[in-house]
């Protein structure tokens, strides 16, 4: 029956438009979230049924249009927009921002790698940088580690290219170079997986990744904020829950038109 079309068509934007609420959502609940990335919903209109091809012109006749009905829409894609955040100045020594592109390493336990841009990084009583689910921060020689070599550590400077001098007691210059964090970049960042804690991972290798990036500066002190833009997403909540609303109308009103062909019969 025709009218089942325009159910489909209610049911999938009811879906879509469902889905988009979603992801708003979680983009508003992560505003003050380090490093997060928005994501954006795209739509595409489904498979549409053919009821009469089109047909070129000949003899002086008219060419004759097609006659198609769509049967909805669906999710195209849900990709991250991987746009520079406000750096935030913070003080702390081992809080890093990003300024441009590129991803801080770091691994598990079980050295299995991931990438984030969450830079609130802590100094363990070993002297590794650590996020704060415990992963260590990796450099060109493998986790950071700030080591006492020159005796008690005093303070330490992180460069903008990422090479660490560290300051200990008892010694009148800095050790230059100590470690080196190196950052990571992508051909492609949104193939990357998000997992939990801020991280990202790319298990498949469909990203493409690129190290190091020597393109981007790592800034000491500061951490990148969340780049949500939330006029935007209150914008964009509007639009999806009136889409939803129209998709629910549509719905009640092809079962009210069922209604009526039922009781034709009475």
């Amino acid at each position: 029956m025709a009218l089942l079309n325009s159910f489909n068509s209610g049911v999938s934007a009811v879906k879509t438009f469902g889905k988009s609420l979603e992801v708003i959502g979680d983009n508003i609940a992560n505003v003050n979230t380090t490093g997060f990335k928005t994501s954006r919903v795209t739509n595409q209109d489904n498979f549409s049924q053919t009821f009469q091809k089109s047909s070129a012109g000949v003899d002086g006749v008219g060419s004759v249009n097609p006659i198609q009905i769509g049967s909805g829409t669906s999710i195209a894609s849900v990709s991250q927009q991987f746009t520079q955040g406000v750096l935030s100045t913070t003080g702390g020594p081992a809080d890093l921002g990003i300024s441009g592109k590129g991803f801080f390493k770091v691994q598990d336990a079980d050295a299995t790698t991931f990438y984030t841009r969450a830079g609130d990084f802590r100094m363990d009583d070993d002297g590794f940088l650590l996020t704060p689910g415990g992963l260590n921060l990796m450099g060109a020689a493998g986790p950071i580690k700030i080591d006492p070599k020159g005796g008690t550590l005093e303070s330490y400077r992180i460069n903008k290219d990422g090479t660490i001098d560290a300051y200990y007691s008892g010694t009148t210059a800095p050790s230059k170079a100590v470690a080196t964090i190196q950052l990571s970049s992508f051909a492609n960042p949104n193939a990357l997986l998000r997992e939990s804690q801020n991280l990202l991972s790319d298990f498949s290798g469909a990203a493409g990744v690129t190290a190091p990036d020597l393109t981007s500066d790592i800034i000491q002190g500061t951490l990148e904020l969340s780049n949500v833009d939330l006029t935007q997403q209150f914008s964009d909540l509007i639009v999806a829950q009136r889409a939803f609303q129209a998709g629910s109308r549509v719905i009640t009103v092809s079962d009210s038109v069922m209604e009526e062909i039922v009781n034709l019969k009475r």
